[in-house]
């Protein structure tokens, strides 16, 4: 296992003591020892990727498997970098574990590039079949299936709810990335701006001094929000977000709950931690037998809407009680 920064003690500790020392423990007797890939987005030490990997764990341990005793687990930490994605891909490929695990708009054409024969399980996935990584989602008829983040029209979501709590906003920022799937995002934000009577314009997420930059210059003009969409790369950058949301007192969602633990204000979308968890279902499937072609994609089961209320006060925002009456969570 390659864990960046974090120190193997402080990982397994993390995880609860689910994941067994040292790597080269031998299975059970008489039991075989299954190889499973998995290919994380941020670094190791990462709250995120410790979060995400912990519920895949759990999951796992759910249904009998346990790393070290009858599945082996190869963990690559891509850190959100572009070509880490590409050789960690390739490195888990050489392995030739029975199975995959893989996530976002960058880990899962970098997987699938590097193999069309290993069986891959997705996570998070942005379109599966417009980036083709399935032919269908009831049918995925190759070597890869899992499960989607969410569909585009969420992203009108994200507006309505940021209008509801900040009505004064007329500038928004959406903070996205340049791919297919960070322009189908903005489509859809676009799409529902108007009638909203909001301007939108994109602010891209790949590098933090040319966030820093754009969110300074919507800041110069009175009554600017922000929308986090689900760009791969967003995690890595949430610190510098929220900070740049509240230095410019700029109302913000986000697509994921930890940034409103974080300190953002309001977010509003799927367990992302959770997929992980059910991941682990499809993987369980595919080393008893199961084709991925024949498992189809599935979808977020739930939205969650959270809402900080400190955040809010320092923005100097109320915030509704209708929407706090739907709020999942509200953070004092």
């Amino acid at each position: 296992m390659q864990f960046g920064q974090l120190k193997r003690r402080e990982f397994v500790t993390v995880l609860g003591g689910a994941v067994v020392w040292p790597i080269a423990a031998r299975a059970q007797q008489g039991q075989r020892m299954r190889r499973i890939g998995v290919l994380m987005n941020l670094a190791a030490d990462d709250p995120v990727s410790i979060a995400r990997a912990k519920a895949f764990v759990e999951g796992l341990q759910a249904l009998g498997w346990t790393n070290g005793r009858n599945v082996h687990l190869d963990y690559r930490w891509a850190e959100g970098k572009p070509d880490l994605f590409q050789r960690y891909a390739s490195d888990l490929v050489a392995l030739a574990p029975e199975v995959i695990l893989t996530s976002g708009g960058a880990g899962i054409p970098a997987v699938l590039q590097a193999t069309r024969t290993i069986p891959v399980v997705f996570i998070i996935a942005p379109y599966p079949v417009g980036n083709g990584f399935v032919a269908s989602l009831s049918r995925p008829g190759g070597n890869a299936t899992g499960f989607m983040n969410f569909e585009y029209n969420l992203a009108a979501k994200w507006v309505e709810l940021l209008k509801e709590v900040a009505p004064n906003v007329t500038r928004v920022g959406v903070l996205r990335d340049a791919s297919v799937h960070g322009i189908g995002q903005f489509a859809v934000i676009q799409s529902v701006a108007t009638s909203l009577q909001v301007d939108v314009m994109p602010i891209h997420v790949q590098d933090a001094v040319q966030i820093e930059r754009d969110v300074q210059a919507l800041a110069q003009s009175p009554n600017g929000g922000l929308v986090l969409t689900a760009a791969p790369a967003a995690p890595g950058h949430r610190d510098l977000i929220i900070a740049l949301a509240a230095r410019h007192k700029l109302p913000a969602i986000y697509v994921e709950r930890l940034f409103v633990a974080a300190g953002g204000l309001l977010s509003y979308g799927p367990d992302f931690a959770d997929q992980y968890r059910r991941a682990a279902s499809y993987v369980d499937r595919i080393l008893k037998g199961e084709k991925p072609a024949d498992l189809p994609v599935q979808a977020p089961t739930k939205y969650e809407l959270a809402i900080n209320l400190k955040t809010a006060k320092a923005l100097g925002l109320t915030v509704p009680p209708t929407l706090l009456g739907r709020a999942d969570e509200v953070l004092e």
